[in-house]
């Protein structure tokens, strides 16, 4: 058996996937995986820092039609007719026995390919409401496997099945084995102080980090450390932002501790934070109730609206507080100050409400590594056998 993989665009479409193929290398390490990207995607360094077992790491061309100038869109409409004869040459050559798509424009060829090819194949909905390509490709798919039970609104009941999230095996070590202290210790912090996580994305959010940056100073009058992710596309302007600023109050700043992107550290971040601030991509569904974390969550404002509705599912059921995008200037200070120093009861309760939000699909509490099994073993129902 073969399972092909496509997924790209972003970490909150890779991470998944690559959950989804541990799960299936720990428990099934009889069947090949393959991982198909986009060209020049952010997707293929996380993959190769993943250091799993894939046969092969492929490529097709693929572009967005939504949210972009209409010139990008005609090149993106070129670039998905060719990703798509690259695919299906990929797909008679792979000979896949199940396809895994989990958003991001790059599964579109892939499902088009596995269709002219009998393939079967799986959705992963990370978010609760599907973004466009989702949306077109639910009419290809067999399976939708989704996080809870409110996308039940976008899929028919017959094609739609409830999986949790699935987690990568290095959150769930750093969930189940290390703790607070190891985080703590892996990044020299100090454990009398409250921990801040801020970050934007795999890619990162300028506003967040301007925003950040803004009130930095006055932020660490309190007794608190950042930890801030600022993405690869600020880093440089915020690292001489960072010398300049230490400089001018190195006591001050001994507590603020920048990086580009973090990949594995990742979960020893997510273990020692108190509060997070961050975009409400599709892993604030999984990652900050897995790690029982409350957060502020400031949604992108120029994409679709799945963002939104992610840090919407979060508040209403008391695990996040969310911040319009235009409101941080002014808003984002007094509301970390509350949470971390005022309201250390509110606090707390919202960390409950977030850790309650791991649950099974029965509604009892769940194991961590629920999520990825269940999608992977869809997968191998898909393909014809048992799991």
């Amino acid at each position: 058996m073969r399972i092909m993989i496509a997924a790209g665009g972003t970490g909150g479409h890779v991470y998944p996937a690559l959950a989804v193929a541990e799960a299936i290398h720990e428990r099934r390490p009889e069947i090949a995986l393959t991982f198909v990207g986009g060209v020049d995607d952010f997707a293929r360094p996380l993959v190769e820092e993943a250091k799993l077992p894939f046969e092969h790491l492929d490529q097709v061309r693929s572009g967005p039609l939504h949210g972009v100038s209409l010139g990008k869109a005609l090149i993106s409409a070129v670039q998905l007719t060719l990703g798509t004869l690259q695919a299906i040459l990929l797909v008679r050559r792979r000979k896949p026995s199940s396809l895994l798509l989990t958003g991001g424009w790059v599964g579109l060829p892939v499902a088009l390919a596995g269709r002219v090819w009998g393939v079967p194949s799986l959705i992963y909905l990370p978010d609760i409401e599907p973004g466009l390509t989702i949306k077109v490709l639910k009419y290809i798919a067999n399976r939708v496997a989704v996080t809870a039970q409110e996308s039940q609104a976008y899929f028919s009941q017959k094609q739609m099945i409830v999986t949790g999230y699935p987690l990568r095996r290095a959150l769930i070590h750093a969930r189940e084995h290390s703790g607070r202290e190891q985080g703590l210790a892996h990044f020299k912090l100090d454990s009398a102080r409250k921990t801040l996580l801020v970050f934007g994305g795999s890619r990162g959010a300028r506003s967040i980090n301007t925003a950040l940056l803004g009130i930095l100073s006055d932020l660490l009058e309190h007794p608190v450390q950042v930890i801030h992710i600022t993405g690869t596309l600020d880093w440089e302007q915020i690292a001489a932002q960072r010398e300049t600023m230490t400089a001018a109050q190195p006591e001050k700043m001994a507590h603020y501790h920048a990086f580009p992107y973090l990949h594995d550290d990742m979960a020893l971040a997510l273990a020692c934070a108190d509060l997070v601030v961050s975009r409400s991509g599709a892993s604030v569904l999984g990652e900050f109730p897995a790690f029982g974390l409350a957060s502020i969550l400031v949604p992108y404002p120029y994409a679709w609206r799945y963002q939104k509705v992610n840090a919407d599912y979060l508040a209403e059921r008391g695990a996040a507080v969310v911040l319009r995008d235009e409101a941080m200037s002014s808003e984002l200070l007094p509301l970390i100050r509350q949470l971390l120093f005022d309201q250390p009861d509110k606090l707390r309760l919202m960390r409950e409400k977030s850790a309650a939000l791991v649950q099974s699909k029965t509604g009892d509490t769940a194991s961590l590594d629920d999520g990825a099994w269940n999608v992977a073993r869809e997968l191998i129902r898909l393909s014809g056998e048992s799991a």
